[in-house]
């Protein structure tokens, strides 16, 4: 992720900016499609990066209350641009309460052929007092009496497709769509962005897919958000299509690209 936008700016794997019409969608229901295709941002050089202990993170499936619900606020912070602060506070608990109820939803497994699994990274409090204060309220989990910031997130979704999406093609065969999974609600938090989080959290999520029975993992990316794309090859997704202009058009987005990515039986992990 190390492509420059900007001087002076760099891009994001989570997004706030270029969303004005994809937020309108997302708003209409829970953040579950807001994918990495639609995601990019650039984050100016004002914002302060931190540098983490990546030894201390933790990269695991999110089952607690506590935890979906921090994992709801970082999701709200990273996917919507607040351009005003009127009546902000309010907004963000109103989007992260329809976040928290959707994806405990999908986690439950109660839709058919459609299993959802959340993967977060996390920090222990005691190594985030260089962290923004407005960061460690709003994310903070208490996992077994230890308190822990939710530093990133993703999705993996074992389904058919994505409403709206273009559809992966492998595998191939009766019962290949049990097999496909795809990637979603990738976002990591600024101030931690290119520490590695975001490649961590993805091969964390083969081996969750893995364990799913998914032998072909997919995700969507805008055409031009290159970051995003640099960061997947380099995880091992490479291009099987692309969405047709005319679609892309009528949803009045950024035109996707479907990247692959086919499962090994082994990892060093």
């Amino acid at each position: 992720m190390a492509v420059l936008i900007l001087p002076h700016c760099f891009p994001l794997q989570s997004v706030n900016g270029r969303r004005n019409s994809h937020r309108k969608r997302c708003n209409s229901g829970s953040l579950r499609w807001c994918t990495v295709a639609s995601q990019q941002q650039e984050l100016c050089s004002e914002v302060e990066r931190i540098r983490i202990d990546k030894s201390a993170l933790k990269i695991e499936e999110a089952c607690s209350d506590d935890e979906l619900w921090a994992t709801s606020l970082l999701r709200v912070r990273s996917f919507y641009d607040f351009k005003s602060s009127f009546g902000i506070e309010d907004h963000k608990k109103y989007l992260a309460e329809r976040e928290f109820e959707a994806l405990k939803e999908r986690l439950s497994g109660t839709k058919e052929g459609e299993k959802v699994a959340c993967i977060n990274a996390t920090l222990p409090l005691s190594q985030t007092s260089s962290f923004p204060e407005e960061l460690c309220s709003s994310c903070k989990f208490s996992d077994n009496g230890e308190g822990r910031i939710v530093v990133g997130s993703l999705d993996v979704n074992q389904c058919m497709s994505l409403p709206n999406e273009i559809t992966g093609m492998k595998p191939k065969g009766i019962g290949g769509d049990f097999a496909r999974a795809y990637l979603s609600n990738v976002c990591v938090a600024k101030e931690c962005q290119r520490n590695g989080i975001a490649f961590i959290l993805i091969e964390k999520s083969k081996l969750v897919a893995k364990d799913l029975g998914i032998s072909d993992l997919y995700v969507h990316v805008a055409v031009d958000n290159e970051a995003a794309k640099n960061l997947y090859m380099k995880c091992g997704f490479v291009y099987e299509s692309e969405e047709p202009a005319w679609q892309a058009r009528f949803l009045d987005r950024p035109r996707r690209l479907l990247l692959w990515s086919g499962l090994p039986h082994t990892y060093d992990w």
